[in-house]
């Protein structure tokens, strides 16, 4: 009995498959083009934060100090002129004022006159201050007075050859504004100036 050889057709059918599958190709991309590429979705990439979500921001607070201003009389007498005013009004919104701690006010002259007439005007320049801060709401428990005089200048009256110092003579007619802080606020100020244990060692070495 012979058997029939099915080889030739089969290679034939796969040749002809071939041609069909590459006449497809080119149809779609057409002469000479070349397959466009497939889109592909990528997730967005996650950006780390350097920090913790647990880490916390710390914030350094200068701690409040007692304030020093200088109210000035440079032109004599013991009217509050326009600067002496303009600083009156810095110190009245200052927080040292508004923290309510005790006000000193130092009445100074320069060093021409008597002592005693040196001494009234002193005094009376820090009246004229302290009645300014009553008048815009301080209270008068919080302020006291005194009277230096010519005592205690900030700068010398006289030159090295005895003249007279006009300049530094007009800086000393003054009153010293001083306000200090509330205990609580002074001792909490005090607390954080101190040097920590490990701070002061790694200073000693």
């Amino acid at each position: 009995m012979i058997k029939p050889n099915f080889q030739p057709a089969i290679w034939a059918l796969v040749a002809a498959t071939a041609l069909s599958l590459g006449a497809c190709k080119d149809k779609s991309n057409g002469p000479g083009e070349t397959p466009e590429p497939i889109a592909t979705e990528t997730a967005p990439t996650e950006q780390k934060s350097i920090l913790s979500p647990d880490a916390a921001i710390r914030v350094e607070v200068a701690p409040l100090k007692p304030l020093q201003l200088r109210i000035p009389f440079d032109d004599g007498g013991s009217e509050l002129g326009d600067q002496a005013v303009e600083v009156l009004k810095e110190a009245l919104l200052s927080p040292q004022m508004k923290a309510g701690g005790a006000i000193i006010l130092g009445g100074h002259t320069d060093s021409a006159g008597y002592d005693e007439a040196n001494l009234r005007a002193s005094e009376r320049r820090a009246e004229a201050v302290r009645e300014w801060l009553v008048e815009n709401n301080t209270p008068a428990t919080r302020i006291s007075v005194i009277a230096f005089g010519e005592r205690n200048p900030a700068r010398p009256n006289a030159n090295p050859d005895g003249t007279d110092n006009l300049e530094n003579q007009a800086f000393n007619r003054r009153v010293m504004l001083d306000i200090a802080l509330p205990a609580e606020l002074a001792e909490s100020a005090e607390a954080k100036e101190k040097p920590t244990l490990i701070e002061q060692v790694a200073a000693d070495n």
